[in-house]
């Protein structure tokens, strides 16, 4: 491979204007969550509902993003990315408004449904834009991008409060409604038009058959591995993928998602180490809190602020990563921050043997955030670098498909380890999370060795 110097020429300020557009959607869609996220049980009491049935208002959306994310490619050869993107963020606006008119549990899952298919298609999308016009600046438009997008989570709990100490949970949605329809007109002056790159290629109805019921049914049974429950699901989502890996084979190009990506050495290092990254955050994010709380007896109160911490590391490191990337070279940022990762869970390693040590924990997730930030930002602009422009589209959907699995694949397999700690009760609590956090470091070597295999620089 050969490996050329990085680009020193700046963005236009078109390109930045673009970027400030396209960021307000995975901002927005990052700060629903959330917020339905803390406000589940507010909800759920005031619709008289099941824990089992309020669970839908989160499952519902996530595999209705799920079902829609591999149609990503193909929707934008067929509209256009500026339509789709105008037409995905108009759709998840008015779906919230129908979230706050929801007067019943199914409807307001039925509304939830509606914004997930809207946003499946809205980070993807973002990506994409971006990558257009960023090149070989993606790091640096990545790090910039990734901060503000990085508060929604951390201004999410707080608003929430707000909005339920002031005023009804409908709220919670309605709040969106300025924001998006800001959004949408910006968007409509400012994202450049795109007709020229608009491709009507067949819809390949097989691949889509067999991929978005696939995937869901996989997430989804899966996930009840985390319950001690075996589904049949878990094997029909493999069956189904199966299936449509060999039929991507032979359609190539054709294909809904086009498995010929991952050829490219850069690509299919890329893609790795964003499944282990993704995996290693969302996996942390459960093994931690529940450590803090059950192994260390600290309040959720308390424990929460503790978390808090990793998002400072965070971020800290995002608006550097573009100079940092082009200083050192890609290889050696993404993989250095994955033994950062390393070095801050060997923090809670020790705390699991010995007493419980707020400056060493606190410590130990901020070097975590800073070692996330500076894995994830390298490896993803690698990834759209190894890509031709015009496959750029395919590229965002591939990548987004294997991040969204990495998340909750791993998550289970770290609910499965604690469950089987947890079934020893002769050990005290800390001690319970050891092999936990044994196999969590487990799982960063892994994405060590993926993270080496990148490029020592990105390319044009």
């Amino acid at each position: 491979m050969t490996v050329r110097p990085p680009s020193s020429e700046g963005l236009s300020p078109q390109a930045w204007k673009t970027i400030g557009v396209v960021i307000l959607a995975p901002f927005m869609t990052q700060m629903d969550s959330t917020i339905v996220n803390v406000s589940l049980s507010s909800i759920r009491e005031d619709l008289h509902s099941t824990i089992a049935s309020a669970q839908w208002i989160i499952s519902g959306y996530l595999l209705a993003l799920a079902l829609m994310l591999p149609l990503n490619a193909w929707l934008v050869d067929r509209f256009g990315a500026k339509r789709l993107y105008l037409f995905c963020f108009s759709a998840f606006t008015l779906a919230s408004g129908l979230c706050g008119a929801a007067r019943t549990m199914p409807e307001l899952v039925g509304a939830r449904v509606i914004q997930g298919v809207a946003g499946g298609l809205l980070s993807p999308l973002t990506q994409l834009m971006m990558a257009r016009v960023a090149g070989q600046q993606m790091a640096r438009v990545l790090g910039y991008a990734s901060a503000p997008v990085l508060l929604a989570p951390l201004l999410g709990p707080p608003l929430a409060g707000a909005i339920l100490k002031f005023a009804s949970w409908p709220w919670l949605f309605y709040v969106n409604l300025p924001v998006g329809m800001l959004a949408v007109v910006l968007a409509a002056v400012i994202l450049p038009h795109d007709e020229a790159s608009i491709r009507k290629r067949p819809f390949d109805l097989a691949g889509f058959l067999l991929l978005s019921p696939g995937l869901c049914c996989f997430l989804y049974g899966f996930e009840q591995l985390s319950h001690r429950k075996l589904s049949w699901l878990t094997a029909l989502g493999l069956l189904l993928m199966g299936a449509f890996v060999w039929l991507a084979r032979r359609r190539k190009e054709q294909a809904l998602v086009e498995i010929g990506l991952f050829r490219i050495r850069t690509f299919a290092a890329a893609a790795i180490t964003q499944f282990l990254s993704n995996g290693i955050l969302y996996g942390g994010q459960l093994l931690i809190p529940l450590y803090l709380i059950s192994g260390a007896g600290l309040s959720p109160a308390r424990a929460g602020w503790i978390l808090a911490s990793m998002g400072i590391g965070m971020l800290c490191t995002y608006p550097t990563m573009g100079k940092v990337t082009d200083r050192f070279g890609c290889r050696a940022v993404a993989s250095g921050g994955v033994l950062l990762n390393l070095v801050g869970t060997l923090a809670f390693l020790w705390s699991c043997l010995h007493a419980f040590s707020l400056p060493l924990v606190l410590a130990g997730l901020v070097i975590r955030g800073v070692g996330q930030g500076m894995t994830g930002i390298p490896s993803l602009a690698a990834a759209y670098a190894a890509v031709p422009k015009p496959k750029l589209n395919v590229a965002a959907t591939a990548i987004n498909l294997v991040q969204r699995i990495g998340g909750p694949l791993m998550t289970t397999a770290v609910a499965i380890v604690i469950s089987l700690a947890w079934s020893d009760r002769s050990a005290p609590a800390a001690q319970a999370f050891f092999f936990p956090f044994l196999a969590f470091l487990g799982l960063q070597a892994l994405a060590f060795l993926s993270a080496i295999r990148l490029p020592k620089r990105i390319q044009p």
